[in-house]
């Protein structure tokens, strides 16, 4: 079986899955810290020196902080939610099949940035690096939530619309086109 590797000793076989092992690794655990560092630090600048970032900004770059920023805390709090359920069950709160039935309600998505490259490019350099961080932090952990559950999860990179979104689109189209 790929990702496995079985050791005979007697008569007894057993299997080690590989992706279990790295769910319940170091590097887990150095990426669960990496993502709720993120999450603070994120707050503490969208509660703080973003606010005065935000305020400085003209009209059409306003919008798209507004855009980034909202997308960005979802994205945060899609990747925090999965990194506590992998959490449970390395520290046997739950099984690996609870946390698979459970999964459902965690909604990891292939996110992208709100705003076109040009616009984003004006946004605050730290809004900018946490968007970007986020978005490496979530492509891993797309990454090994496939590995652990499979690809049948599947995370399709055209999603629907959700209604916030529409909405956003409707009022970047209506006061700042090409946004």
């Amino acid at each position: 079986m790929m990702g496995q590797a079985s050791d005979s000793v007697g008569s007894v076989q057993t299997t080690v899955s590989f992706v279990e092992k790295l769910a319940g690794s170091e590097a887990f655990g150095a990426m669960f810290r990496e993502g709720m560092a993120l999450v603070e630090e994120a707050a503490g600048y969208l509660d703080g020196a973003g606010r005065d970032d935000a305020k400085s900004l003209p009209r059409p770059e306003a919008l798209a902080y507004a855009a980034e920023s909202m997308r960005l805390t979802t994205r945060l709090m899609q990747i925090a939610s999965w990194l506590l359920l992998q959490r449970a069950v390395n520290q046997g709160e739950i099984t690996r099949a609870q946390a698979a039935s459970d999964k459902h309600k965690v909604r990891l998505s292939q996110q992208e940035l709100a705003s076109n490259p040009d616009v984003f490019a004006h946004l605050p350099q730290k809004l900018r690096d946490l968007a970007i961080h986020s978005l490496r932090l979530q492509a891993r952990v797309i990454h090994l939530d496939q590995l652990i559950y499979g690809s049948e999860a599947g995370y399709p990179p055209n999603r629907a619309e959700s209604p916030v979104e529409a909405q956003l689109r409707r009022l970047r189209n209506a006061f700042a086109p090409g946004l």
